[in-house]
């Protein structure tokens, strides 16, 4: 049986997946940040990429974020 190409749905880059390591692993090093501080930032804004790239970016911005946030 065909797909229904009328059931459409949101494209799957518009999230990051918790569930999947090499999601967390990609979106913590695009940021700068730790794989600890991707999982702290998913749980805590949820999975929508774009807010979690704005709260990662602000992250950033702020002052010692790279001593709370990187590893070594």
């Amino acid at each position: 049986m065909p797909d229904d190409k009328t059931k459409v749905g949101e494209p799957d880059r518009s999230r990051v997946s918790g569930d999947q390591d090499y999601e967390v692993r990609y979106f913590a090093e695009k940021h700068g940040i730790s794989i600890e501080g991707a999982i702290d930032l998913i749980n805590r804004f949820g999975n929508n990429r774009e807010k979690l790239e704005e709260a990662a970016n602000k992250l950033r911005a702020s002052a010692g974020a790279k001593r709370l946030w990187t590893v070594g």
